[in-house]
């Protein structure tokens, strides 16, 4: 691979005049500098961004961080959404954006501060991290700009923001629409406890209870880690012993696996049980009946999390913690009951 002293070297100049034709300096002939391109373009060199960058003290660059991506359901495709939001964002921005994707199931590999430090990220949009993870508690006690997603972190760091919908209010919305449809036998298919959307929807669900006149029985509520076939394994254990009149489920994916157990134990949706879902994924408009849910802007949660970001790293900001709109889709696979 060629190297900017391989074309300095062709065009019989110095390597500074080389790296300020790349940076358009208005020293360098315009003669010279198509010179020096075209040996560039013959020798297949591009400059390298990675060291532009590291020597700009502007630190132009912005990171999102990624974690799941590759261990999700292919059904999934909310990362890509605000994968699309970011981007739109960014390159409507004077910054440019770097991806780093973690495995979720091991990302042991290199700390996000160590990143973001070796590649002069200039501020870091996390998505997809857990409040536990100590290389996440790690990098928002730095002076790095971060805006987390699906995370409200109470922090004293005027650096951090978040941007989400209100979870526990979505949480009350599918919850309160159930109830309002008579149903009172229902299972809860919650996601991961360690998760703050889980534990913000799970707050929504037993709001929506009391004011209901009613309780959320510890028994009723199952752990499924956001996993379709997690929670076609639960649904297909309870239905053993147990028939409710619906289950609510945290996520669209679960939703499909409690669909296909409740069809393997011989019943239906919704005649016999009703399935709600969350996010609206693209297939949930396609399931056998059509499945009811929350649906979230994702391609806007993107969007706004690159702008906040922004605000941040300008000290531009009026507020840290943004909430987008949510809302419930009604279709066919929740029954009224008298």
């Amino acid at each position: 691979m060629a190297t900017i002293k391989d074309v300095a070297k062709k065009a019989g100049v110095s390597i500074s005049v080389v790296s300020k034709t790349f940076n358009n300096y208005s020293d360098v002939s315009e003669e010279t500098r198509q010179r020096i391109l075209e040996i560039a373009k013959d020798l297949d060199y591009s400059p390298n961004i990675v060291a532009k960058n590291l020597s700009s003290k502007k630190q132009l660059t912005f990171g999102l961080i990624s974690s799941g991506v590759l261990n999700n359901n292919e059904k999934d495709n909310n990362a890509f959404d605000i994968f699309k939001g970011v981007y739109k964002a960014v390159s409507e921005s004077p910054y440019e954006l770097s991806i780093y994707l973690i495995d979720s199931l091991s990302q042991k590999q290199q700390s996000y501060l160590q990143y973001c430090r070796e590649r002069n990220i200039g501020g870091a949009i996390l998505q997809g991290i857990r409040t536990d993870d100590p290389y996440y508690k790690e990098l928002i006690d730095t002076n790095v700009p971060c805006v987390v997603l699906d995370i409200m972190t109470e922090t004293e760091n005027g650096l951090i923001g978040s941007v989400s919908i209100d979870n526990a209010r979505a949480g009350r919305d599918i919850a309160g629409f159930l109830l309002k449809n008579g149903h009172r036998d229902i299972v809860v298919v919650a996601g991961t406890r360690e998760t703050y959307v889980n534990s913000e929807r799970l707050k929504g669900v037993q709001q929506a209870y009391r004011e209901a006149g009613l309780e959320l029985e510890e028994n009723h509520i199952v752990y499924a880690d956001f996993s379709e076939q997690l929670a076609f394994a639960a649904a297909k254990k309870r239905l053993k012993f147990h028939k409710p009149t619906a289950f609510l489920c945290f996520s669209d994916l679960m939703a499909f696996g409690v669909m296909k157990a409740i069809a393997e134990a011989g019943f239906s949706v919704p005649e016999d049980i009703s399935v709600t879902g969350f996010d609206d994924l693209v297939f949930s408009s396609y399931t056998q009946p059509a499945l009811t849910t929350i649906q979230q802007d994702f391609v806007e949660i993107g969007r706004k999390s690159a702008k906040l970001l922004q605000e941040l790293k300008e000290g531009k900001q009026g507020q840290q913690h943004l909430y987008v709109e949510h809302q419930l889709i009604e279709r066919q696979s929740v029954r009224k009951l008298k």
